[in-house]
């Protein structure tokens, strides 16, 4: 045990594992109705239609959905489920569920366990407190879950609780869709559907399926419980708008990598454990470069099997950090001055059986499939950038985009250097044969001489080729994956079919010289988007301007692009949100950053208040007594003291009159009754208001006697743990 400074204690002790030294296969999977679960269980006309309808996204006739129920059931209760729960994605960014128990009355006195077809299939959460943007009255409380097959139910553990989880979609009593789920599912058919076209012109006759895969990189900060619970703004706000820099942060650059605290190991462990019961397949944990900051990683998996896992996968880091006395921070930026949070997006296609569009081969000049699809994945990203800005904006991720730690607001794609020449010569007219990979030679006669990949890592890219896939750098840590990888499908189908539309215009005898011609053509725009620097620099933002890139810094600039007619027009061709549902998303995320921004002021304004000011002032006046003392006793003024009160006194000035224009200026927004405006006022006057004197008070912080400030320091919160 030990005594933390603001005098909390902990044990330093950890939950064994049940898992702890068994092999991860022996336990993999566990937790989930897999379909290795449902072909044991099943009869095998039924196991057999139940996987045709996810491979080919069918409906479920009732008889063979009541067996799956039932099968579903007895499994469940074999692992101590007594409830089932339809577990869904509404738009508040988080999951959802409402549990029901198996059990139904049978007579007086007794109950049976049941679990139906319509059960299983189709539940009726109440819809009226969730985000709906619009689409209906908060009266209107009717909404409909609908079991979603292609993901496999799983088993939550919380306490003494055991539910069954059912992974559903979320619609309105008159069919909008009210969750990230609905948009996503249907983006991976528009994307199968483009794809398929274009395979088809290339003489592609085997594949019958395209997905869209994804593999998202989750950063993440852990600090103790006994801090976290100290700070007000960390609890209701997830992150700290108090707190001046510590005398040292990330500038050794010792943490990336290093070596990881028996503490933090414990609890990856035991995170680890969750997530392998439940088939989800982390494979990388360390370090991240901030202070506290970490990192884990899954395998590869199809978009919305990973999107569901990532929502269960934050999930768990949240609740196990509670066992060992620590407590999670997914907030963007949840710390000024070092960095901050994100979740890279590694995303491609892939068909049914095996092939990655976007993977080069090694002889990528020769490779006409892959350079099509690289093509069109540049041009939906030239065109709609705009749009993959919108999908990841809010107020946390403004803190984090532009910042040198992360890809700044310019959407642009980076291909490395061979990438970029094969291109070059394609459009030049000038293909060349594929020359042998390039080689690195370490120079340590220890190490192997190592294949060079097609790309080297571009971190200040928001969009990067990393060999065989497309890495989305500029998604937020505590964001959803759905609705990225929903305008990434979707932008993607749109412009392989307008490459497809071109290629069959010109259809000739040799494809292949069709398809170069057609990229010749479109790399001659397209190519304004494509940039291998240093998105950090400033001639990089003077160059975006020049090729007409946007540069949307802010979430309100940037959510406009939800509800403009290329968007709406969009969506709506490819049925992936209709007009109506992709305008709600605009006022749902424009209600969001307001809301967000609200409890950051009022926990800024209270803080001030109650601790900062009084703590200040308690020890303005200790030293105004000390000055008045030595005074009496030596009869002449101590200036270093004088010199010391003066300056804090200018200090607690600076605050108070900070905080008073932060108040009116609160006060003034809460009559801006049109949110797009009020969205816009509080990015251009109510934020530069709260800077302003969140610097007065870290400056206080600097002058005020350490055991009496009232808050802990940056320096504690990330260094003891």
């Amino acid at each position: 045990m030990r005594r933390n400074k603001i005098g909390i204690t902990y044990e330093r002790g950890y939950e064994v594992s049940k898992s702890n030294g068994k092999a991860i296969s022996t336990f993999f999977g566990e937790d989930t109705f897999s379909l290795k679960v449902m072909q044991e269980r099943l009869p095998k006309a039924v196991y057999k239609k139940t996987l045709t309808a996810i491979q080919e996204d069918l409906p479920l006739d009732l008889d063979t959905a009541d067996a799956v129920a039932n099968a579903m059931k007895d499994w469940a209760i074999e692992k101590g489920a007594t409830h089932y729960a339809h577990w869904f994605q509404p738009m508040t960014g988080i999951t959802a569920e409402k549990h029901d128990a198996f059990a139904e009355p049978d007579g007086p006195g007794r109950v049976i366990e049941l679990f139906s077809a319509k059960q299983l299939v189709q539940g009726e959460p109440d819809a009226s407190s969730f985000p709906s943007g619009g689409i209906r009255s908060t009266f209107e409380a009717r909404g409909y879950t609908a079991w979603d097959m292609s993901s496999p139910a799983f088993i939550r553990r919380n306490g003494l609780g055991i539910t069954l989880c059912i992974p559903s979609a979320f619609i309105s009593y008159t069919g909008e869709a009210l969750d990230k789920k609905t948009p996503l599912l249907k983006s991976d058919r528009a994307v199968n559907k483009s794809s398929m076209r274009m395979l088809k012109l290339l003489g592609n006759h085997t594949s019958k399926k395209v997905n869209s895969n994804c593999g998202p990189e989750q950063e993440y900060f852990l600090i103790d419980k006994d801090y976290y619970y100290k700070r007000q703004d960390l609890t209701l706000a997830g992150r700290a708008v108090i707190g001046a820099p510590p005398a040292k942060g990330q500038e050794l650059e010792d943490q990336y990598f290093g070596s990881i605290k028996e503490r933090i190991q414990s609890y990856m462990h035991d995170v680890e454990q969750v997530l392998y019961s439940l088939g989800i397949p982390a494979k990388t944990r360390h370090n991240e470069v901030a202070p506290s900051q970490f990192e884990i990683a899954p395998v590869y998996e199809a978009a919305n099997l990973a999107a569901d896992h990532n929502q269960l996968l934050m999930d768990t880091l949240k609740t196990v950090a509670k066992r060992h006395n620590l407590s999670l921070l997914l907030h963007e930026k949840p710390f000024a001055g070092i960095n901050g949070s994100g979740k890279h997006l590694n995303w491609s296609i892939s068909t049914d059986d095996g092939i990655n569009l976007l993977n080069p081969g090694k002889t990528p000049h020769d490779n006409i499939q892959f350079l099509i699809f690289l093509t069109a994945t540049i041009k939906a990203v030239f065109e709609n950038a705009d749009l993959l800005r919108a999908s990841v904006a809010s107020s946390g991720n403004d803190h984090r985009l532009g910042a040198n730690e992360a890809p700044p607001a310019i959407i642009s794609v980076f291909l490395g250097s061979q990438l970029l020449s094969i291109l070059e010569d394609i459009e030049a007219g000038n293909i060349s044969k594929a020359t042998d990979k390039e080689i690195i030679d370490l120079g340590l006669s220890a190490l192997p001489i190592l294949s060079k990949d097609n790309t080297d890592r571009n971190r200040t890219s928001p969009f990067a080729f990393t060999g065989n896939k497309f890495e989305f750098r500029a998604v937020g840590s505590e964001q959803s994956i759905a609705f990225p990888a929903t305008v990434l499908n979707t932008i993607v189908a749109d412009a392989i079919d307008k490459l497809a539309d071109k290629i069959e215009a010109n259809k000739g005898s040799d494809i292949n010289k069709v398809v170069i011609e057609v990229i010749r053509g479109e790399l001659k725009e397209i190519k304004a988007v494509i940039f291998n620097g240093d998105g950090y620099s400033e001639a990089w933002h003077t160059e975006a301007e020049k090729r007409g890139l946007p540069n949307l810094r802010t979430t309100p600039e940037a959510l406009e692009a939800l509800i403009s007619e290329k968007a709406l027009s969009l969506f709506e061709k490819y049925g992936v949100l209709s007009r109506v549902e992709l305008k709600s998303r605009f006022y749902i995320r424009n209600e969001r950053y307001i809301r967000n921004i609200d409890i950051e002021v009022k926990c800024l304004i209270n803080m001030t208040q109650t601790q900062i000011l009084p703590a200040a002032i308690g020890y303005q006046s200790g030293l105004a007594k000390s000055i008045a003392r030595v005074t009496s006793v030596l009869g002449s003024e101590p200036a270093a003291q004088k010199e010391m009160l003066k300056e804090l006194s200018e200090t607690i000035s600076a605050v108070k009159s900070g905080l008073d224009k932060l108040s009116e200026i609160f006060k003034a927004a809460a009559d801006i009754h049109d949110e797009t405006k009020k969205a816009k006022f509080y990015s251009t006057d109510l934020l530069p208001a709260m800077n302003s004197v969140r610097s007065s008070i870290d400056s206080l912080e600097g002058m005020v006697d350490d055991e009496k400030w009232p808050l802990p320091k940056y320096w504690e919160m990330l260094f003891i743990s």
